[in-house]
């Protein structure tokens, strides 16, 4: 049987499921995946949902007024609100590879407890925490696009625009295929095939390093 669709912010994803979402408050980024959240959870998805840790609880009771039982999905595995230091900053540092090995178990784990798809929200103000390795923000989003591919999973990256630098900005945009800003999610035309921007980076990095 095929599966059913994915929709976010009102629109089916196609097979490029890399997504940078940009938002101005929070109010903005509960409008567009709360209802992608709530629909994974219908579908019989699994929902993993990276957040910064003071955030939990707030977080939770918005899925419950969503319409989600969340003590009962948290029981089953088919929700997991998990904190930044269980994911991006193990150790109080940010170490890129580990996190690529975390975003493939999450993504094959899925399918070995029964759900359909993992959908994965995550927050990525943790790269403004003062930790070491944080610095390898951008070069983690481009290398994600060798891995996706192989799951098709839909994963959905977030940034509070008041708070990321524009420069920044502009990288983490040129890392996803898919882009949703404003409310409106569509492909694109800014992305860079990981192969060329990992290029970019080193030079960059290269031509920063003493000599």
């Amino acid at each position: 049987m095929e599966a059913p669709p994915v929709r976010l912010a009102g629109t089916v994803l196609d097979r490029k499921q890399h997504i940078c979402a940009f938002f101005n408050s929070d109010v903005e980024e509960y409008r567009a995946l709360l209802p992608f959240a709530r629909e994974g959870i219908e579908q019989g998805d699994r929902v993993v949902h990276l957040l910064d840790p003071t955030q939990r609880e707030p977080r939770r009771a918005r899925f419950q007024e969503a319409g989600i039982d969340v003590d009962a999905a948290e029981r089953t595995g088919q929700l997991d609100l998990r904190p930044w230091q269980e994911a991006y900053l193990q150790d109080n540092c940010f170490d890129q590879d580990r996190m690529l090995a975390l975003i493939e178990s999450f993504l094959s784990s899925g399918r070995d407890l029964g759900f359909g798809r993992t959908r994965l929200w995550a927050n990525m103000e943790w790269a403004l925490e003062d930790c070491p390795g944080v610095e390898q923000l951008v070069e983690y989003e481009s290398r994600l696009n060798h891995l996706l591919p192989q799951f098709g999973d839909p994963v959905c990256c977030t940034y509070d625009l008041a708070r990321f630098d524009a420069t920044v900005v502009m990288d983490i945009l040129r890392t996803h295929p898919m882009v949703l800003v404003g409310g409106i999610l569509a492909e694109n035309p800014y992305y860079v095939e990981p192969e060329v921007m990992l290029q970019e980076l080193a030079a960059r990095k290269a031509r920063k390093s003493p000599r």
